[in-house]
């Protein structure tokens, strides 16, 4: 079969903590004098109930990964290492999540956060030839204020080029905090042209992404996966052209699901939907970008057509630069004329050229 390291993609759901590897967070923690739980350090994936207990364990080994992040050149380093275990995946374009809030204490404040994420980004992107955009996210834990004064933050310094700010999100638990409240900072985002990637439709169902789709009038929405409870739902979706950043890794870690198997990406691309497969969280969860390719191959049985297609929805759904898109799209019309196995043939129009849906 052919390699999914090779097929161009682009990683549009990925955490900035979440994405460390394990090695250098035991770099750091060493360094800091951090102890760590060993649930994050053992190479088990977490495998939790969908539960708010279950959550709560989440949260906390995550902000124990996060207080590990000490410094600039902690900051610098994942941004650096994220785009180099992209490159090597095959990803041409990532757009990173982070909440300056989180580690402005030992950088003088939000706005150097900010700063520092941005130029370690474009500075990985020409190291490792992966276009890197900065999604500032809110965090519902926190007031609605807050969101504010990130989405006022997060416009400074939007912009389409390399590590720039291209989107604005809102993360953590979904059963917290008032979804219209945070209408507000989105509004302010928008204005200035950054792209609305809220989470929503992961651990709550359909009530709560209409609820997403009405108050922050999405352009994607971090997984989604659960509109496939209500036809009407996920019709709204597909009509409004909203892009689902579906992450089965996480999923099945966060006992949203309990098989690969059961992750609904088939229904959800048999719906019309615009699907964009991410990692979320690879520190804890142990699934990486070209992983959730393999689950859409070996769990769902998609087609290399069929994954070139997901490859090629998410770059459409990024918000990379017109050229860099049809770089990308032709490099997955590449992948997909290479040879492959005799039963996809049929895929490939004797002497055409293939183009992805």
């Amino acid at each position: 079969m052919r390699d999914l390291a090779l097929l161009p993609k682009a990683h549009l759901h990925l955490h900035f903590t979440g994405s460390m590897r394990v090695p250098t967070l035991v770099d750091m923690a060493a360094a800091h004098g951090v102890r760590l739980p060993e649930a994050l350090v053992d190479n088990d994936p977490l495998r939790l109930p969908a539960t708010e207990r279950g959550w709560f364990r989440f949260q906390r080994l995550y902000d124990a990964a996060r207080a590990c992040v000490r410094s600039e050149a902690d900051m610098r380093r994942l941004v650096d290492e994220a785009a180099a275990d992209d490159a090597a995946e095959g990803s041409g374009r990532l757009e990173i999540q982070v909440d300056p809030t989180s580690y402005a204490p030992f950088v003088g404040g939000i706005t150097p956060a900010v700063e520092i994420v941005i130029d370690a980004a474009r500075t990985a992107s020409a190291a490792h030839g992966v276009e890197v955009g900065v999604i500032i996210a809110a965090s519902r834990m926190k007031h609605p204020l807050d969101a504010r004064t990130l989405a006022r933050l997060a416009a400074r310094y939007a912009g389409d080029g390399v590590g720039e700010v291209v989107g604005f999100g809102l993360s953590n638990d979904e059963r917290r905090g008032d979804t219209a409240q945070f209408g507000h900072a989105f509004d302010i985002a928008r204005r200035a042209g950054l792209a609305a990637v809220p989470h929503g439709g992961e651990l709550l169902g359909p009530d709560h992404i209409s609820e997403v789709m009405r108050e922050l009038v999405p352009d994607r929405i971090g997984h989604g996966v659960r509109a496939v409870e209500d036809e009407r739902v996920l019709a709204g979706i597909v009509e409004r052209g909203v892009a689902l950043e579906v992450n089965p890794g996480s999923n099945i870690g966060l006992g949203v699901y309990s098989e690969a198997h059961e992750v609904p990406l088939r229904t959800l691309v048999d719906a019309g939907a615009l699907v964009a497969l991410g990692a979320d969280d690879p520190l804890l969860f142990g699934t990486r970008l070209v992983d959730q390719y393999e689950i859409a191959r070996s769990a769902h049985g998609f087609t290399d057509a069929e994954l070139a297609g997901l490859a090629a929805s998410s770059i459409r759904a990024s918000r990379a630069s017109s050229s860099t898109q049809a770089r990308l799209l032709a490099g997955v019309d590449a992948w997909l004329l290479a040879p492959g196995p005799a039963e996809q043939s049929d895929h490939v129009p004797a002497g055409g050229t293939v183009t992805i849906g």
